[in-house]
């Protein structure tokens, strides 16, 4: 029997990774701006601020982000509120990077799983200070894992695609009824999902998530089920724990601090929560980050 290989068309191909930053600026933080010749997006981790590109400004707030051309002047000005800001430059010459020219998104879970992805695999290849705005090449780490180079372009390609298929599917008209309502399910479990990032502080319950997003208790969590694998609640809890790792992992606040910021009860309820979903107390996960002191690296 004779086989044929059939050839890979990549959608996009990254050449080169300019820079990585992770920025947390003050609410009067303002960036005169600059330009270069390769592609640069800006994605809001916290906060808002308004981003000139060209002539034109645009409002972001968290969850968004916004893509600027080679060549394109960009500057930037917080807007009462410091903004946590994550900062990713590179090289891309194909000509499917043209749909990305003056585009402003609002992204879910799949881009932030990519965005997380592409910055831990950057802390294992570079030691390059990734908060520092005047950084002009990244540095790699002599001892850095098999296949990081690899990784980060196969993140940020994923990136790319999951942007581009996200705009087709809204622009997408005379779908079939099943494939509109698959749609309609998955905006509307991002916008539950968006709804539990923005009262994380918050001691939520399964009705208040129901009453605030209009929908039936049996509904929300079949169609939850279904898109994410679990449940609200769970989902809740866990997103949570995941914010307070950040938390200890800055160092800037006590776990009795971080309990309440989180909408916990009690300290004791926290600990014991923190340790169903991550298999550690919280002492024992601050204990585990202490071996990335003195690395120069993102928290």
């Amino acid at each position: 029997m004779k086989y044929e290989a059939l050839p890979l068309k990549p959608a996009f191909q990254i050449s080169s990774i300019v820079s990585v930053h992770y920025f947390e600026y003050s609410s009067n933080y303002y960036f005169e701006g600059e330009q270069h010749d390769f592609w640069e997006f800006l994605y809001v981790d916290k906060g808002e601020l308004d981003v000139i590109a060209d002539k034109e400004t645009h409002h972001l707030c968290k969850g968004q982000m916004i893509f600027h051309r080679p060549g394109e002047f960009h500057a930037l000005k917080a807007q009462g509120v410091s903004p946590n800001l994550v900062v990713i430059s590179f090289v891309c010459n194909d000509a499917s990077m043209d749909f990305f020219s003056r585009r402003q998104f609002s992204v879910g879970d799949t881009v932030r799983m990519h965005l997380a992805a592409i910055l831990e695999e950057a802390q294992l290849a570079f030691s390059t200070p990734f908060d520092d705005p005047l950084t002009t090449r990244l540095i790699r780490l002599p001892d850095a894992p098999f296949g990081v180079d690899g990784m980060i372009a196969t993140h940020l390609e994923q990136l790319l695609i999951s942007l581009v298929r996200q705009e087709q599917a809204r622009n997408c008209e005379g779908k079939p009824s099943s494939l509109i309502r698959t749609r309609n399910q998955q905006d509307f479990v991002d916008h539950v999902t968006a709804y539990l990032h923005a009262n994380i502080s918050q001691r939520l319950t399964l009705a208040d998530v129901c009453r605030e997003n209009l929908v039936g208790r049996s509904y929300l969590q079949k169609i939850f089920r279904e898109k994410t694998g679990g449940g609200v609640m769970e989902y809740f809890g866990e997103l949570k724990i995941r914010a307070a790792q950040e938390y200890i992992r800055d160092g800037r606040y006590n776990f009795t601090e971080i309990a309440s910021m989180l909408g916990y009860n009690s300290i004791h309820y926290f600990s014991r929560h923190f340790k169903k979903v991550t298999g550690m107390t919280p002492s024992e996960y601050a204990s585990s980050v202490k071996v990335l002191a003195g690395k120069n690296r993102i928290e």
